[in-house]
């Protein structure tokens, strides 16, 4: 039984990939380690992410390495007739077909649900983009800095720091990515089960809002409100790595028990017995005290010191790492979580592994991220088309990129 899913859980599942950049990538980067045959429809200029500087060779960023591993590459050219009709011909062939694409753009193209359904009726069909098409927002681009500041994200920073800020990291993107994944994944149960194919929404603009509201909702969740949205812990300018006496460190004494043994650690036993700061609740009410008093007393030990004490009680503490120091974390070196393997165009490469495991499904890297086109002629062979037709197709990557 367990050869029968050796690729992994979604082993058999075919998606047809119409994203670019990261938000859909991503989710069919999770599809594609988990088994399923990802094909990546690229138009003849390739995903823009390919482009981004520094690369061995042009179309293969650093970036691409990891995240379209396990996926196959077309190019078709979608303005042209041939092109579209040669995706008539491969949607038959899939389970999903996901794109990022709005949705009159995608209508303009001729592959709305309702015609993707008629070549293939049982098709789960997902558009993710911006903003739910229902609402007054639907028309408008949008990139991750823009959700972030629409979804309250970037405003928390206003709130703790005066002035709002964007996240570092592509975070509304990422989030949409896995609702994308766990969306096209409940969709194919529901068909297994006897539900039929179905059309899914994933807007960013949603996702990110109910992301950020689940703790900061607070008492705004009752009506009439009993306070402002905003959990007072998080919005807090004390809670932040504090300085040690060689870096810096999360230091979190957060349960009745944690307190005690910080109290008893550094003498600080004026707050021992005080009620402010007895319970979880009061703590939560007060914690800019605390805060100060543990920036306070960091500052006096070097950062592994804090951490052999805090993990002896079970503190939660870490020392504060940069993005080169993460290869390196003991951590991350036992689980295997980087490694090292040879692309045939690009050489060695540095490769982070699907976090999740699967005790019947090990990961594994089934293909190396396709260079652009790179499994076209194969792909749509497999779907029926002649070789003159293909060659057709692939007139303008011969031309222009890189052929299949």
């Amino acid at each position: 039984m367990a050869e029968t899913f050796a690729d992994g859980p979604l082993t058999g599942v075919r998606v047809l990939d119409l994203t670019s950049v990261i938000m859909g990538p991503f989710a069919t980067h999770i599809l594609a380690d988990l088994g399923a045959d990802v094909i990546k429809v690229e138009s003849p200029d390739g995903d823009l992410l390919r482009q981004y500087k520094p690369a061995r060779h042009d179309g293969m960023s650093g970036p691409v390495l990891n995240l379209h591993r396990n996926k196959r590459s077309v190019v078709l050219d979608l303005k042209q007739p041939n092109g579209r009709a040669a995706l008539e011909r491969l949607i038959p062939t899939a389970d999903v077909l996901v794109h990022n694409l709005r949705p009159q753009a995608m209508a303009r193209l001729g592959f709305g649900y309702d015609r993707a359904r008629a070549l293939r009726p049982d098709i789960v069909y997902c558009g993710a983009y911006g903003f739910s098409a229902a609402g007054p927002y639907g028309h408008k681009a949008a990139y991750d800095d823009l959700i972030q500041a629409g979804a309250g994200i970037a405003g928390l920073f206003a709130a703790v720091h005066g002035e709002p800020a964007y996240v570092p990291t592509v975070i509304c993107d990422k989030l949409a990515g896995q609702a994308i994944a766990y969306a096209i994944l409940a969709a194919l149960y529901q068909r297994a089960m006897g539900g039929g194919g179905q059309e899914i929404e994933v807007p960013m603009f949603e996702t990110a809002v109910e992301f950020t509201l689940v703790e900061h909702l607070t008492g705004a969740a009752f009506d009439p409100p009993l306070s402002r949205a905003g959990f007072v812990r998080l919005l807090n300018r004390g809670r932040k790595p504090y300085r040690t006496a060689d870096g810096y460190a999360c230091i979190l004494p957060y349960s009745d028990r944690n307190w005690t043994d910080f109290y008893a650690f550094t003498g600080r036993t004026e707050f021992i017995g005080d009620i402010r700061f007895e319970t979880l609740a009061e703590r939560v009410q007060h914690i800019d005290i605390l805060y100060r008093m543990i920036e306070e007393e960091a500052v006096r030990r070097p950062t592994a010191e804090w951490v052999a004490f805090c993990d002896r009680v079970s503190i939660p503490c870490m020392k504060v790492l940069s993005l080169d120091e993460l290869p390196a974390d003991p951590h991350l070196d036992a689980v295997g979580m980087f490694g090292f393997a040879e692309h045939p165009s690009e050489g060695r490469y540095r490769t982070v592994r699907r976090p999740v495991n699967f005790s019947a499904a090990p990961f594994r890297i089934r293909r190396p991220a396709p260079r652009l086109g790179e499994h076209t002629g194969e792909v749509l062979a497999g779907a029926g088309l002649s070789a003159a037709e293909i060659e057709a197709l692939t007139q303008r990557a011969a031309n222009g990129a890189d052929p299949a």
